[in-house]
């Protein structure tokens, strides 16, 4: 193993915790800076992994010299902002999802890190776990035969119960779809393929929500975007998703993603977490649990960026990569323009399936 590639970290907000817990365990990436808007949190971080340092803007941060890769951990609305400075600055590039706000940002993104030979990763890596591989093993070993469908479902009564700054979930660049359909997207591509055409429908229930916890608890903040969003997917290989995602429902006993063939079924755990149990239906007889035959083990946020160093060292095409990220983002918003038009429409955009992670 060469040396590891050292991580600038823009944003120490809530999901930096998750991130710092896999970064100190991984041996490839090592934290060299951060920065953030509260030199405080920024403060926190550094004093939690010693050597880091705290720079006091993306600027100054991406232009240190022991900066290779940029873990961009900023809110949606500026994800592309700070992707294209630290490329500016030829700094590859790990960010959170969505991999922009816009389909515009997307493709800025893509030419400049093209333009200087430069690689953007974007989360969800959650589909690197055992959970989402052993299921696509299962599919690609034919265990439920022809893939006809798949259902995925992701319901909350909203994130303003639990979380104190929760305004930018409901803004541009954020709202159930967004912030939510990259998992399940992400992993549908893995386990189906690239989409090709979608309808959708959303609705907005309420245009103000409460805060519910936190020293803000009780204060109301306006709604921008649609918080119940639901569609149909035609996957290229002909197979069609039913998805819903939505942060108007109270309670529900639905499965996260359960994907039916023509000789049995496949229920998939929870595409925001890495692993799970993944459980196969033959068409006859129960429900088996299969063992886990592949997938990152003991995986967490942070191990995409962990492939991408592995990819670089290795020169192979990186999983958790920006042309699935474009490609989610173009569903999301293609379904999105669908329910505004009320019909069906093309995705634009096409992606590979990324290599699996076998054991």
């Amino acid at each position: 193993m060469g040396e590891p590639l050292r991580i600038g970290m823009v944003g120490a907000g809530k999901i930096s915790g998750a991130y710092l817990d896999t970064l100190e365990r991984l041996e490839n990436v090592t934290l060299t800076a951060v920065t953030d808007l509260d030199q405080e949190r920024a403060g926190a971080v550094a004093a939690r992994v010693p050597g880091t340092a705290v720079a006091g803007s993306v600027a100054e941060l991406v232009a240190r010299p022991d900066v290779d890769a940029v873990l961009n951990l900023t809110i949606p609305a500026v994800h592309a902002d700070v992707a294209l400075a630290a490329l500016a600055a030829g700094k590859h590039v790990y960010g959170e999802k969505p991999l922009a706000a816009t389909r515009e940002e997307a493709d800025r993104m893509l030419a400049a890190a093209g333009a200087a030979g430069l690689r953007i990763g974007c989360a969800p890596d959650t589909v690197l776990g055992t959970g989402v591989q052993t299921a696509r093993k299962a599919i690609d070993d034919g265990l439920i035969g022809a893939p006809v469908a798949a259902t995925a479902f992701m319901t909350t009564a909203g994130h303003e119960r639990w979380h104190p700054d929760p305004e930018f979930y409901y803004r541009r660049g954020g709202g159930p779809l967004l912030d939510m359909g990259p998992y399940y997207l992400s992993a549908l591509v893995h386990l189906l393929g690239p989409v090709i055409t979608v309808t959708g429908a959303g609705s907005r229930p309420r245009d103000e929500r409460e805060i519910g916890s936190g020293p803000r608890a009780g204060d109301r903040f306006a709604v921008e975007v649609d918080t119940h969003v639901t569609g149909i997917l035609r996957h290229a290989n002909g197979a069609l998703t039913t998805l819903v995602m939505s942060f108007d429902i109270q309670a529900a006993r639905l499965p996260r993603i359960e994907v039916h063939g023509t000789g049995g079924s496949l229920s998939v755990p929870d595409p925001n977490g890495f692993d799970g149990t993944v459980e196969l239906h033959r068409g006859t007889g129960e429900w088996e649990t299969l063992p886990v035959t592949a997938g990152y083990v003991g995986a967490g946020r942070g191990t995409g960026l962990a492939d991408l160093a592995e990819s670089l060292a290795g020169d192979r095409p990186h999983r958790a990569s920006a042309e699935l990220a474009r490609h989610v983002l173009d569903i999301m918003l293609t379904l999105l323009d669908s329910a505004r038009q009320g019909r069906a429409l093309p995705v634009e955009s096409v992606c590979r399936k990324p290599e699996p992670v076998r054991h």
